[in-house]
C-alpha cells in the first residue's frame, strides 16, 4: 500500500474512534506491573555528558512564542552548551516527586499524554564547539548523549529529504522518534495519534527555546527507510517522525557524502517484560511512508486547504502585548508547567483568551505549511467562563483575528460529555477543539497528511500550554468522542474531523499530582541567567 492509497488512513481513523458506546463496552484495564520504562537505555554505547551551566532563558514567553526568525548576523553559534539548553527545555527532566510508597514520578519539560513519554530525541551533527560530528541519542535521565555513529551523517538526512533547503547547511538536525509500546500500553491502537500530539508538544517548546535566536525548520517530508536505518531503529517498535533543522543556511555547501549506514546492533534495554502488539499502528505508519523521490515532490507541492471564512464581523481579539504580560521568563514557565488536574469555575479575561488564540495561530516553520500563515486545522471552542463573552459555541478565524458565535448557551455539560465525560472539560473556562478537513488533507498529502495534522495539533496545543502558564492559568490536553464533536459543531463543522482538544482555565490549587517531596533534576545550572 502506498502513501496515495488513503483508504489506509480512513480505516485507521475509523477503527480508533471513541464513542459513548465503545467506551462503555470496553473491558480493557491497565497492566501496571508491565508498564513500560520511560527511558531508552543504551548500556554499552560511549557517552558525552552535556554541560549543566547553560543559562535559564529569561526572554518574555509571549515574545518567544510570537517571534520571527532571527537574522543570520544576530545568531549565536550553535555549540554543545546551546544544544544542552535546547534539549533540556524541550524534553529534559525538570522535576521529580516521590509519591506515597516511595515511587518516583518524573516531570519533563513538555506535556505528554499519560506521562508515558514515547518520544525520543536524536541529533545528527557536524563538528560544533564541544561536540564531535556524529549521530547521538539524547538521554534525559542521565543528561548525556549516547554516540551511535562517529562522523558527519547529515548528507544522509538531506538526501532522504530530497535535498530539502530547510536541511542544507544546518550544522545540527534533530530527529524525533516515537516508541509504539510506550504509548500503546495505555492507549492501544489509538496511540499512533498520541505519538504526534506528544512530539508536537516537544516541538512547541523547541521552537520557543531555539527560535528566539536560531533558525528552526520542521521537515516531515522524507524517505523513512534511510533515516530509520541511520538510527538503527527496530521499526516494529520505534520509528522516525519528524526532523528539526537548526540554523540551516542554504548558501553553504552540502556536507560530504558518507558511506551507507551499516547496521549497528546496538543493545538497548527492554521496556517491559511483555509487549502487546497493535498491528494497526504499524500498518498506518507503513501506509504513510514515503519511498520514492516522486512522493517527496508531491509532498512539497501539496497545499493546505483553506478554512471556513468568518461570517460577519465577529468578535475581534484583543491580545495582550508581550511587554505588558507577566514578567515571567520562558525558562521559568517551562519549569513550572504541568498538566492541570482540576479547574475551578472562575472566568478568565477576554484579553487572556485573545492572547492564547493569537499566539496559537502564529506561523509554524514546517514543510507541510508552505503558504505563509497557513494551517491544516480549524479551531472551534466551547466558552464556559470568559469575562464579557457569552457562554456558548464558537469558531475562531485566525485570518480575521475574530470569533464567530455559533450558539449561545450554558454548555458545560456538553463540553464534559464531548471529552469522554471528563469534568476537566466541563470545569474549564474554555475548551478548544482542533478540527480538520481530513478529506482535503489526505487528497493533497496522502496518508502522511494524517501524521502532519495530528502533529500540528499537538504543536499548537503545546503553544497554548506555554501561553496559559505564562498568564497564570492552567491547561491540559484531552481526548474526545470523535463523531460527537463533529455533530455538536455542525452544520458549521460538517465534513470536518475532530483531531485534538485542549482545555484552559484557572487551576485549583493542589489540582496536580501530589507527592511528599519535589526536587528539580539536573537543576539549577551553575551559569547565570540570560
Amino acid at each position: 500500500m502506498t502513501n496515495v492509497d488513503t483508504q489506509a488512513a480512513w480505516c485507521y481513523h475509523a477503527e480508533t474512534k471513541h464513542s459513548a458506546i465503545s467506551v462503555r463496552a470496553d473491558t480493557f484495564y491497565l497492566d501496571w506491573p508491565n508498564k513500560p520504562s520511560l527511558f531508552k537505555i543504551y548500556p554499552n554505547l560511549p557517552t558525552v555528558s552535556l554541560p549543566k551551566d547553560f543559562p535559564i532563558p529569561v526572554c518574555d514567553t509571549l515574545s518567544a512564542l510570537g517571534s520571527a526568525e532571527a537574522p543570520f548576523d544576530r545568531r549565536p553559534s550553535l555549540d554543545i552548551g546551546t544544544m544542552a539548553q535546547i534539549l533540556f527545555f524541550s524534553a529534559g527532566l525538570t522535576k521529580k516527586k516521590t509519591l506515597a510508597g516511595g515511587e518516583s514520578f518524573y516531570f519533563r519539560a513538555a506535556a505528554c499524554a499519560g506521562a508515558l513519554y514515547p518520544i525520543e530525541l536524536y541529533a545528527v551533527t557536524t563538528d560544533i564547539p564541544g561536540l564531535d560530528a556524529g549521530v547521538y541519542h539524547f538521554s534525559p535521565q542521565e543528561f548525556q548523549l549516547h554516540c551511535l555513529r562517529k562522523g558527519d551523517y547529515r548528507h544522509t538526512l538531506i538526501t532522504a529529504s530530497g535535498a530539502d533547503a530547510a536541511l542544507v547547511g544546518a550544522p545540527t538536525i534533530l530527529i524525533l522518534t516515537g516508541v509504539f509500546w510506550r504509548s500503546a500500553w495505555k492507549y492501544r491502537a489509538r496511540a499512533y495519534r498520541y505519538l504526534f500530539w506528544d512530539s508536537g508538544m516537544i516541538a512547541a517548546n523547541l521552537l520557543a527555546i531555539a527560535g528566539r535566536s536560531h533558525a528552526v525548520r520542521i521537515v516531515m517530508g522524507f524517505l523513512d527507510e534511510p533515516i530509520n536505518r541511520l538510527l538503527d531503529l527496530d521499526t516494529d517498535h520505534e520509528v522516525a517522525l519528524e526532523l528539526v533543522a537548526l540554523d540551516a543556511d542554504p548558501s553553504l555547501p552540502s556536507p560530504p557524502v558518507v558511506l551507507p549506514a551499516s547496521p549497528l546492533g546496538a543493545e538497548s534495554c527492554s521496556l517491559s517484560v511483555q509487549e502487546t502488539d497493535y498491528p494497526e499502528i504499524r500498518d498506518m505508519h507503513t501506509a504513510s511512508q514515503l519511498t520514492l523521490e516522486e512522493e517527496l515532490l508531491s509532498w512539497r507541492a501539496a497545499k493546505p486547504p483553506s478554512g471556513p471564512a468568518l461570517e460577519g464581523s465577529g468578535i475581534r481579539l484583543q491580545p495582550r502585548p508581550a511587554e505588558n504580560g507577566r514578567r515571567q521568563g520562558l525558562g521559568e514557565v517551562i519549569l513550572k508547567r504541568g498538566s492541570t488536574r482540576q479547574f475551578d469555575h472562575r472566568p478568565i479575561t477576554w484579553r487572556e483568551l485573545s492572547t492564547i488564540l493569537s499566539l496559537a495561530a502564529t506561523a509554524i516553520p514546517a514543510d507541510f505549511l508552505s503558504e505563509p500563515g497557513s494551517s491544516l486545522l480549524d479551531i472551534y471552542m466551547i466558552i464556559n467562563a470568559v469575562e464579557g463573552i457569552d457562554n456558548g459555541a464558537y469558531f475562531y478565524s485566525p485570518a480575521a483575528g475574530a470569533l464567530q458565535c455559533l450558539a449561545k448557551s450554558d454548555m458545560r455539560r456538553a463540553a464534559g460529555y464531548l471529552c469522554l465525560e471528563q469534568p476537566l472539560a466541563a470545569d474549564a473556562a474554555v475548551t478548544i477543539f482542533f478540527m480538520a478537513d481530513l478529506y482535503q488533507i489526505l487528497a493533497q498529502y496522502g496518508n502522511r497528511g494524517y501524521r502532519a495534522v495530528q502533529f500540528e495539533a499537538g504543536l499548537i496545543g503545546g503553544k497554548i500550554y506555554l501561553t496559559a502558564y505564562h498568564l497564570g492559568l492552567g491547561s491540559t490536553g484531552l481526548t474526545f468522542y470523535d463523531d460527537d464533536v463533529t455533530q455538536f459543531f455542525s452544520p458549521h463543522a460538517a465534513g470536518r474531523t475532530a483531531i485534538f482538544v485542549v482545555a484552559v482555565g484557572h487551576a485549583v490549587k493542589g489540582g496536580v499530582l501530589q507527592g511528599r517531596t519535589v526536587r528539580l533534576v539536573n537543576w539549577p545550572p551553575t551559569g547565570s541567567a540570560e
